[in-house]
């Protein structure tokens, strides 16, 4: 019994199952050989009943390992161990582009074509070595991390019994996108991957497939008589028509090759892409002369005379006409250097004015500053002065000059007295003590 932890070809651990389909499961293994991630695909037990069918599946695995594309995913190994057969496969992380359209719905038309570009590459790969796929659907397009695909299970829907349409035969592939030759009976060519293609492009474009039905063979047989339902308006005409080339009925309609498909619908997307990108912004030119105009007066009628200069390039210096005389710009003083020190004969040149008026003002500012305040602290201390002179200290300088004033007393007692009056009369005081005289003093107040 299949189940985790079984080791197949003795080698090959299976550890989680990933996908299932109409050939088999895919589980998530380990090569313990070579230590490193594989994808391991278990093919149903009664499809190994089929006569033919385990050797010629063997032979399709051998022809896919020698593919060497990116997007084709490799094959490392096919066995079989206890009437399981099993084929050994690259591990893609990913997502199978039907679970991302089950999760979003549809994609834009530019995402659309360029993983249709992608697959009909990796198709192109295959049909060069002669192997059809016969089962190109969203569930075998894995899409990585980065936005790259890769196309998986080449060859091994053969043989996959989906819907019986006659006693004699068997319908290879899946129902919903097969071509129309493969649903009538008739061999599977490269023309239909390229249908199969076109319908996988014609979901993610719309978000539903072409036809519906109850059953496979009613589902089948609408590929074959039936018109599928247009596009939604907001697809591109580029793209509906590259859609419908590659639906068309008879394959001979459709794209000459999966090459050629890749080819149209890179350049669609490229182009989608391109349309959606915002504009560089261009320099504006503007109209006018491209040099300055003369600094010097100009009569009316010499401004009439002379045209509108044109510049060949972007900053090129305007010559006027020949015929209009224009006066030569005045000289440019010369430079003024100062000497490093003064003269032979004593005389210092002067010094140049400062470059930056700002700092002179700035200068000029903080000397009025320290200026008044200066004053303010002359102010201060004199004020200081006078109020130590005539307050508290002035009964020492009293009895220094050998008197004790009345107005000292006037002082202390707290009464108001005009300053002049008491001034006046220290001064006549002091007068007669030293025997001066001032003439023309007034009054005395004793």
């Amino acid at each position: 019994m299949i189940r985790p932890g079984v080791t197949l070809g003795g080698r090959y651990r299976l550890e989680e199952r990933i996908a299932g389909g109409g050939m088999g499961d895919v589980w998530r293994g380990t090569d313990d050989v070579l230590g490193r991630t594989v994808a391991v695909k278990i093919l149903l037990p009664a499809l190994l009943d089929e006569p033919g069918f385990a050797e010629r599946f063997r032979g399709e695995a051998r022809t896919m390992a020698t593919i060497n594309h990116p997007g084709v995913v490799d094959v490392y190994d096919y066995g079989s161990d206890q009437q399981i057969a099993f084929l050994v496969m690259e591990y893609v992380e990913g997502d199978a582009l039907s679970r991302t359209l089950s999760r979003v719905g549809r994609l834009t038309p530019a995402r659309t074509m360029a993983l249709v570009a992608q697959a009909a590459d990796a198709l192109q790969a295959a049909h060069a070595n002669g192997i059809v796929h016969r089962d190109v659907k969203p569930g075998n397009l894995l899409v990585r991390t980065n936005g790259t695909l890769v196309l998986t299970d080449f060859g091994i829907a053969r043989s996959a019994l989906v819907g019986q349409l006659t006693v004699a035969g068997a319908v290879l592939g899946t129902a919903s996108y097969i071509s129309p030759e493969q649903a009538a009976g008739d061999v599977a060519t490269s023309a239909s991957d390229v249908y199969a293609l076109g319908v996988v492009a014609y979901q993610c474009l719309s978000g539903h497939r072409p036809f519906d039905g109850s059953t496979p063979i009613e589902i089948a047989m609408k590929h074959v008589r039936e018109t599928p339902r247009p596009l939604p308006g907001d697809i591109p005409p580029a793209v509906r028509a590259i859609v419908d080339r590659a639906m068309a009925k008879d394959p001979s309609a459709r794209w000459p090759s999966a090459a050629a498909m890749a080819t149209v619908a890179r350049q669609a997307a490229s182009s989608l892409t391109t349309s959606i990108q915002p504009p560089v912004s261009q320099p504006v030119h503007t109209p006018g002369p491209a040099s300055p105009a003369p600094s010097h007066p100009q009569s009316g009628a010499a401004r009439a005379a002379v045209s509108r200069p044109v510049s060949g390039a972007r900053g090129a210096a305007s010559v006027p006409p020949a015929n209009v005389p224009s006066s030569p710009p005045p000289p440019m003083p010369p430079p003024y250097r100062p000497q490093p020190g003064p003269a032979a004969n004593g005389y210092s040149p002067p010094v140049a004015p400062s470059a930056k008026p700002e700092n002179s003002f700035g200068r000029q500012v903080l000397v009025v500053l320290a200026v008044v305040l200066a004053l303010l602290v002359l102010l201060c201390a004199g004020v200081i002065s006078f109020l130590l002179r005539h307050g508290n200290g002035n009964f020492a300088a009293d009895n220094a000059l050998g008197y004790n004033s009345s107005s000292t007393a006037i002082l202390r007692s707290g009464v108001v007295v005009d300053p002049v009056s008491v001034a006046s009369y220290r001064l006549m005081k002091a007068d007669a003590q030293f025997g001066w005289i001032r003439p023309n003093e007034g009054r005395q107040t004793l």
